[in-house]
């Protein structure tokens, strides 16, 4: 191993201890009864309107809208059981479609809330997330829910402005996108279980 090879080994050491040691405490703060109680009531509420006849949808930029297209393929594909899909989209994965809202209506009060308005019903649910809890277009997508009969879950960070659009409000406590993210992956996938055990399947 060269002297480069070994100071990379200690830096990737360094990196990961210190990564494992801040997940450990973010999600500590979701094994509070207080927390944990609202990521069960998300949990519910994306259930209970699948087993209505509703659909999930999810979204966000950038990273976060990869993130909400890995939680739709997890519904629609699967989880951890092999059960039937289980109805989710992922607003503004369609290029054509996210192109032509933006280039008429403008992104940010149009860019995901007409693709909504398009697809949903009252009863469905909206799953937002946003690491810094501002962007336009997700504030506008949430508004139109709760004006429209749609539940609200919210995944963010410190310093959003969210918390009046959200029937269920799931804050990372960081300011550091990339560690948020990290953390929305994980509650993403404990929801994905809860929903799964919710709903009889294992």
């Amino acid at each position: 191993m060269t002297t480069n090879q070994r100071a990379d080994a200690s830096l990737s050491q360094a990196l990961l201890a210190d990564r494992a040691s801040l997940h450990a405490e973010l999600l500590a703060d979701f094994s509070t009864s207080a927390n944990a109680a609202e990521l069960a009531g998300a949990a519910c509420t994306i259930a209970e309107s699948i087993e209505a006849g509703g659909t999930v949808y999810f979204c966000g930029n950038g990273g976060s809208a990869a993130d909400a297209q890995h939680l739709v393929a997890e519904f629609v594909g699967r989880y951890r059981a092999d059960r039937r899909p289980l109805a989710a989209v992922s607003l503004g994965s369609t290029l054509a479609v996210s192109s032509a809202i933006a280039n008429d209506y403008g992104y940010d009060e149009a860019g995901l809330s007409r693709e909504l308005e398009a697809l949903s019903r009252p009863g469905d649910v909206l799953v937002a997330l946003s690491t810094s809890g501002r962007s336009p277009n997700v504030l506008a997508a949430l508004g139109f829910a709760r004006a429209n009969g749609i539940a609200t879950v919210v995944m963010t960070g410190q310093g959003h402005e969210m918390a009046d659009l959200a029937d269920s409000l799931l804050v990372v406590d960081s300011g550091i996108v990339a560690v948020i993210q990290e953390i929305h992956a994980v509650l993403g996938h404990v929801i994905c279980e809860l929903v799964e055990a919710q709903m009889g399947f294992g």
